[in-house]
């Protein structure tokens, strides 16, 4: 598979530990802004497959000089399994509790910074709106649990849903299968 120029190098994804895809965070506010977000959080099992999607919500504020609101569509590449069992702990804080890096695009992969190579989580994030450029630094990502509940019609541990313990959704093996395909596997 040739390298796009644009995108999530697929060898970023079929190397990863977990993904989370988290669309339409908001951003908004005068001086004091704040984001929240809902989205799903996709980790590997000890078999090296896709568990069940976990839902999770992203949240944050800052203060500065600030107007405006925006919309960003956000994927986070967790490279290891430190950020993600903070979140199973209760939360995990972006920046505090796990290095985040803007991560590296299409062929340019290969030149990517130290930093981004220390980095435990690489985000990538397109936006709509008013708000110039996307900090997601101090954002605390936490497990949805009433949302997990309506998904799997049932109350559900995040560790069973990784070993894919239990029936999903169809919706569920399409995600995986579409995150399959474009990393190449």
């Amino acid at each position: 598979m040739e390298i796009p120029e644009k995108g999530i190098p697929p060898t970023l994804l079929a190397n990863a530990e977990a993904i989370a895809i988290i669309p339409n965070v908001i951003k908004a506010g005068v001086v004091i802004a704040g984001r929240f977000g809902r989205g799903v959080l996709l980790v590997r099992n000890e078999s090296g497959e896709w568990g069940h999607p976990i839902f999770i919500t992203i949240g944050g504020g800052s203060l500065g000089f600030q107007i405006g609101a925006q919309a960003t569509d956000v994927i986070l590449v967790f490279k290891n399994r430190r950020g993600t069992d903070k979140i199973f702990r209760g939360k995990m804080t972006l920046g505090a509790d796990a290095a985040a890096a803007a991560g590296p695009v299409g062929r340019r992969a290969e030149a990517s910074t130290d930093e981004t190579f220390r980095a435990g989580i690489l985000s990538y994030s397109r936006s709509r709106g008013l708000f110039a450029g996307v900090s997601l630094i101090g954002s605390v990502l936490s497990i949805d649990d009433d949302w997990n509940r309506g998904f799997y019609e049932r109350k559900v541990k995040p560790e069973d849903l990784i070993s894919a313990i239990g029936s999903a959704p169809v919706v569920a093996g399409d995600l995986k299968k579409k995150i399959r395909a474009y990393a190449g596997q």
